[in-house]
């Protein structure tokens, strides 16, 4: 039970949470062991306090959805938030880049962040081809970051077609084969969680890491 618990990033990045919301998140952490907490950039601050001596991480959402900010935006807010006390750096690729083409501008400014702290990247998975999918896992690889991710909130995959998601995890595992992987947006139960480590999720972001707990505690009982 605890290994499936110690890999979910526990998530918060709804943009009307509350100073108390942030905090509960935190405690919610804490209580579970879950990985870490996720957030965006004006809370890390406060959730590196609120985790401070757990070894939890905290971790900090950058440029969602699609990447889209200039270069020097990106390692602005990257910089601000290892400042304030992020560990990792969950920052969306630009995916308009990537489906261009432009292979050395994602590269290189991908280079740039992963070297500031633990980077992992969001490619928004559903976004993408195949082709894509893999190319974007092998730039991550390439770009020295320690994780490709699936999605952020606004992956256009719903959850009927988290079997969609599952292949992708599969196939994001097979193309950056010394990276972790990160399974995100719309899982919602154990059930979920379980299809995408089983597909080769390493770590599960979301926002029901509590329901999740409980339904494997449920299983303790039983």
């Amino acid at each position: 039970m605890k290994d499936i618990l110690r890999t979910i990033d526990h998530t918060n990045i709804d943009p009307e949470a509350t100073e108390e919301d942030i905090i509960r998140t935190c405690n919610e952490a804490k209580e579970y062991g879950f990985r870490g907490v996720d957030v965006n950039p004006e809370w890390v601050s406060l959730v590196a306090s609120e985790l401070e001596g757990t070894g939890l991480k905290v971790i900090v959402l950058i440029d969602p959805p699609m990447g889209l900010s200039s270069h020097n935006e990106r390692m602005e807010a990257c910089r601000r938030a290892v400042k304030d006390g992020a560990d990792e750096l969950d920052v969306v690729m630009n995916i308009v880049d990537l489906k261009y083409e432009r292979y050395d501008d994602v590269l290189e400014d991908l280079s740039e962040i992963s070297a500031l702290a633990d980077t992992k990247v969001i490619i928004g998975s559903g976004f993408l081809t195949d082709e894509e999918i893999k190319k974007a896992s092998e730039l991550v690889q390439r770009a020295g970051a320690i994780c490709v991710k699936t999605a952020t909130n606004k992956d256009p995959l719903e959850r009927r077609e988290l079997a969609e998601k599952a292949r992708h995890v599969k196939m994001m595992d097979q193309s950056a084969p010394d990276l972790l992987v990160k399974a995100s947006a719309k899982i919602r139960s154990l059930e979920d969680a379980k299809m995408m480590i089983e597909n080769g999720a390493d770590i599960i972001g979301t926002s029901s890491g509590v329901q999740i707990a409980k339904e494997l505690e449920a299983l303790k009982e039983e």
